[in-house]
């Protein structure tokens, strides 16, 4: 069981109750699972994560924790499930959803629980541009934004789905506190099309770090075109792994874990 290692328990915020999978020692990092929910690929990641010296807290936003991916639940949960939902604005640019309050509230949690100079947090795909709009929550230091897919519309125009006063609070605190971004995708990858990049480069400047792979760096053999960076598309070396040797490294570095530690990146 790929979730058999991880501590459950449900963590509310009004208005909303989710489950969240923890486990791990060190500084807290939020992993916010990707279409179509916790799937193993997803699990697999964490657990290097804590192998690389971090708590780890999953939250279970959609889908069903564990379960593998297919196609065909990757398209119910998309269709039946997060387009529907009122958690998630996924349509429009210029604002976040409402679930990010909810994880704000855990990254509060978590920084409680776990202690160090702050949380990291990395959102995937639909929950890709969460980790930015979490930065108004002072315990979030290090945001990564992995494949990050919404608003569906205007993503050719730079729509993100972060509100100005987020950007701006996001700005503010890069500067103030001397931190960045970290956003990684596909160059190819229709979802996250070059004009979302360049619109976080002009919010951001020389805060927003990209890392932007090509086709040939994904695992080969999937049947889907690249899109998953850390996950379904993650190679076994590579210039697509070391795309999760810097997410670490990222983590590592603002969130103070030793380079000591060394179990995950081989």
């Amino acid at each position: 069981m790929p979730l058999a290692d991880y501590h459950l328990s449900d963590f509310t915020a009004v208005p909303f109750t989710r489950p969240v999978y923890r486990r791990g020692s060190g500084p807290a990092v939020i992993v916010i699972h990707e279409v179509p929910g916790l799937h193993p690929l997803v699990i697999a990641f964490a657990d290097r994560l804590v192998a690389a010296g971090f708590t780890v807290f999953m939250p279970s936003l959609f889908g069903t924790p564990g379960k593998p991916l297919t196609k065909g639940y990757a398209v119910q949960q998309i269709l039946l499930n997060i387009c529907i939902r009122r958690e998630f604005h996924t349509w429009s640019g210029g604002k976040s959803s409402p679930i990010v309050d909810w994880l704000r509230a855990l990254a509060r949690h978590a920084h409680e629980a776990c202690g160090g100079p702050g949380v990291g947090a990395i959102g995937m795909c639909f929950t890709g541009g969460f980790a930015l709009a979490m930065m108004t929550e002072p315990a979030v230091i290090a945001p990564v934004l992995s494949q990050p897919s919404l608003p569906l519309r205007g993503g050719n125009k730079g729509a993100i789905d972060v509100s100005p006063a987020e950007i701006a609070c996001a700005r503010g605190r890069f500067e103030m506190e001397n931190l960045s971004l970290l956003g990684l995708r596909y160059k190819s990858d229709g979802l996250v099309p070059d004009a979302r990049f360049a619109r976080y480069a002009y919010e951001f400047g020389d805060r927003f770090e990209t890392v932007e792979l090509e086709d040939a760096d994904a695992r080969p053999g999937t049947g889907m075109a690249p899109h998953s960076v850390l996950t379904i598309h993650l190679p076994e070396s590579g210039p697509g792994k070391a795309a999760e040797a810097r997410t670490i490294a990222f983590f590592r570095q603002r969130l103070g874990v030793s380079d000591a530690i060394e179990e995950t990146i081989s």
